[in-house]
């Protein structure tokens, strides 16, 4: 697991569980229940390199699509509907990607 030492197994295993259903998924709880809203800047900094996969520095709709797989290979993906209101939620400059400190702020609405 890519979050191993970071987050609880049992704490990302019942945020997963909270958005199994396609279209439940809502970034505030699942950052609240994986432990992550929680953590500090620089586990929150880990967490965003680990799910921006071609290090660009930013993360891009599609690795957003997948991003509960991030946390276990097993999850979803997110569906489109999801994908554009995460995005829409994180990107505060409208450039169409989330940055590091834009993810930090999502991490800790």
């Amino acid at each position: 697991m890519a979050f191993a030492g970071v987050l609880n197994d049992a704490d990302v295993k019942a945020a997963l569980d909270g958005c199994a259903a396609a279209d439940s998924f809502d970034y505030k709880k699942f950052f609240k229940a994986c432990g992550l809203a929680s953590k500090s800047a620089d586990d929150v900094k880990n967490a965003f390199k680990i799910i921006d996969q071609d290090n660009s520095g930013f993360i891009e709709e599609d690795e957003l699509k997948l991003f509960l797989q991030n946390f276990s290979a097993s999850a979803r993906a997110l569906t489109d509907k999801e994908t554009k209101d995460f995005l829409a939620a994180g990107d505060s400059d409208g450039d169409g990607k989330i940055g590091i400190d834009e993810f930090a702020v999502l991490v800790k609405a």
